[in-house]
């Protein structure tokens, strides 16, 4: 029993390693042959994990090597656009104009009411108001609108707005951040002043965050949760 605990404990680390290593990606921006590598490495993970009499590196070495593969490959797809072409696939259009493509949408393998759907959850009713819509190699439908029925921007109407960056956070659950206190141009005598008029300690606070504009943000932590 402690055997299987150990070599589930070692596979799963191993896992979680390679997956990092592997990239950021959600699973429905994956490439083909991301999705395939990780499938893989799932069923290879399992057998090391079931069957105890087999040597633990039966399971590791395939597993290192399908990440080696995978590192190659993605190495290769990024230097050459003829071989990214054949193994990820080209975005396909799928709606120009206001008209569907019959021919990329059977070549797709998309139904009308898959379209339809995916049209739905980004807030368009009438294919007549798309420009384009493209199919991404990943999987993924993207929507352009025709310029017409494009939301309005600041651009649009000639205003001017400030750069806004990205907020930094400063406490999360009681913990300090304090690589984004030095990134913000802050210490801690500030952040200790800013939370002692609000009698504050750090450990009273879920999340504090600093926008471009200098204002610290503070949520509270419930009483029951501290």
């Amino acid at each position: 029993m402690l055997l299987s605990l150990i070599r589930a404990f070692i596979i799963y680390t191993l896992v979680v390693v390679v997956m990092r290593i592997m990239g950021k990606r959600q699973v429905a921006q994956l490439q083909p042959f991301e999705l395939v590598i990780a499938l893989m490495i799932a069923d290879l993970a399992t057998i090391p994990m079931e069957d105890t009499s087999k040597p633990l590196l039966s399971g590791l070495i395939p597993i290192a090597a399908l990440l080696l593969a995978g590192l190659i490959l993605s190495y290769i797809t990024l230097k050459s656009e003829r071989i990214r072409a054949f193994v990820c696939g080209s975005p396909s259009i799928i709606i120009e104009n206001g008209r569907i493509n019959l021919d990329e949408l059977k070549k797709q393998r998309i139904n009308l009411n898959d379209l339809l759907e995916q049209l739905r959850s980004k807030d368009i009713s009438n294919i007549s108001d798309v420009e384009f819509a493209i199919l991404e190699t990943g999987g993924q439908l993207n929507v352009i609108p025709k310029s017409q029925k494009r939301p309005l921007t600041p651009k649009d109407l000639n205003i001017q707005t400030p750069y806004e960056g990205i907020p930094y956070t400063l406490i999360m659950d009681g913990h300090i951040h304090h690589k984004n206190l030095t990134k913000a141009g802050k210490d801690i005598k500030w952040l200790s002043k800013q939370l002692a008029e609000k009698n504050l300690q750090p450990r009273d606070v879920l999340i504090a965050s600093l926008d471009s504009n200098g204002s610290l943000e503070i949520q509270i932590r419930e009483r029951g949760n501290k």
